[in-house]
């Protein structure tokens, strides 16, 4: 499943992504599961309310790592 943020149009961050979630631009997300729960909450309520999926990653490295970052990455939402 991490292959669609190699093949398609993807955002990274909570911000970029909580933006995209609300113009009805996203077909999937990617959410860390070792994200702090003030972040991942709201964000899989956001999807929840709106029917995207969520996805659930092991860790913010390995979201980071498929998004092609050098860094830990929250969330990451795959563009419609």
């Amino acid at each position: 499943m991490l292959s669609d943020l190699t093949d398609k149009q993807f955002l990274v961050g909570v911000k970029q992504s909580r933006r995209a979630l609300k113009d009805g631009l996203v077909q999937t997300a990617y959410l860390a599961q070792n994200v702090e729960d003030s972040v991942r909450i709201p964000l899989e309520t956001l999807c929840k309310e709106l029917g995207v999926p969520v996805i659930e990653v092991p860790t913010m490295q390995e979201l980071g790592s498929a998004c092609g970052i050098s860094v830990g990455a929250a969330v990451a939402v795959v563009l419609r």
